[in-house]
């Protein structure tokens, strides 16, 4: 079969999206403060009558310590917060509408400068830490488990990565039947990353209509008389502003047209309309405003559903 050219084009929301969205990846690297010691595997391995190396004793150089914690601990909420904001696009980035960036961004420096705060704190206090370590750990206390501060401070890092979404043609000099193949492949992938973007966001229009919906209710109990009571549930700011974010950001992303896209847009713009004017003081103070939400949401979701 003779060769000829062939144009492999991108499917349409590809195009799309990369003219919606940007991929990013962050990367936070944190120091785990945890050594394997070979000794104490051996003495407990021994001590249990087992054969040596049939069991790893991994030390804590920092157990319980709250400032190596807070490090720890802001770097999950760092990647809980990305993919929370963004949607899978491979296995080393994320998808980002253009819509959001400003604010991710802005969010993105104000977990760095709080992660940098906390790794300085850490560093500042590191040789007062290590020297209570010390006396915690008692014979398994090794000093040289404990690097210096200035190779330590190598070992914490934050970086944020933005790069264009590819948008240009893929060609090559392939046979016909080759290049139908890898059309198809390339259309098979590109459907299941965009299919991917509208699950994801059917998903958390829901969880966030769900969310309202609860806390617009009441909590029911008896006093002590056996008389029913009724208690409002707390409603949080973030919440309601997570709900106005999203709607904002699926009105203006549509990576494809299809009967679940076009559902969720119709959910949205609902979603939008029984939020327009509506505040959460305004959803605390007003039990006629919480009764409306509420009821148009739950509707919202039983068709939507």
């Amino acid at each position: 079969m003779s060769n000829i050219n062939f144009e492999l084009q991108k499917p349409d929301h590809i195009v799309s999206l990369a003219t919606s969205s940007v991929l990013v990846s962050v990367d936070v690297n944190v120091w785990t403060a945890t050594k394997q010691d070979k000794q104490i595997s051996d003495e407990v391995t021994t001590m249990k009558k087992a054969e040596i190396g049939t069991g790893k004793f991994t030390k804590y150089l920092f157990s319980g310590n709250p400032k190596h914690h807070r490090i720890v601990k802001l770097r999950q909420l760092i990647y809980k917060w990305l993919k929370t904001n963004t949607y899978r696009w491979n296995q080393s980035q994320d998808l980002l509408p253009t819509i959001d960036l400003a604010k991710f961004k802005q969010e993105f420096h104000e977990y760095e400068s709080e992660f940098k705060t906390a790794v300085e704190d850490f560093l500042v206090n590191y040789q007062n830490l290590v020297s209570d370590m010390k006396f915690k750990q008692g014979d398994m206390f090794d000093a040289n488990d404990y690097p210096d501060v200035e190779t330590l401070r190598h070992k914490f890092s934050i970086q944020l990565y933005v790069s264009e979404v590819p948008s240009h043609d893929f060609r090559c000099q392939v046979s016909q039947d080759i290049a139908e193949d890898l059309k198809n492949q390339y259309q098979d992938q590109a459907n299941s990353i965009v299919n991917n973007v509208v699950s994801e966001q059917v998903s958390r229009i829901t969880d966030v209509m769900e969310s309202i919906s609860h806390c617009c209710g009441t909590i029911e109990g008896t006093d002590k008389d056996g008389n029913p009571t009724y208690k409002k549930r707390a409603i949080y700011d973030t919440t309601v502003s997570r709900a106005k974010a999203l709607v904002n950001t699926i009105k203006n992303f549509k990576p494809i047209e299809s009967e679940q896209s076009v559902k969720l847009q119709e959910a949205s713009a609902r979603l939008e309309q029984a939020l327009t004017g509506v505040s959460t003081e305004l959803l605390r103070d007003s039990d006629a405003v919480r009764n409306k939400v509420k009821t148009e949401l739950d509707d919202i979701l039983s068709k939507f559903n």
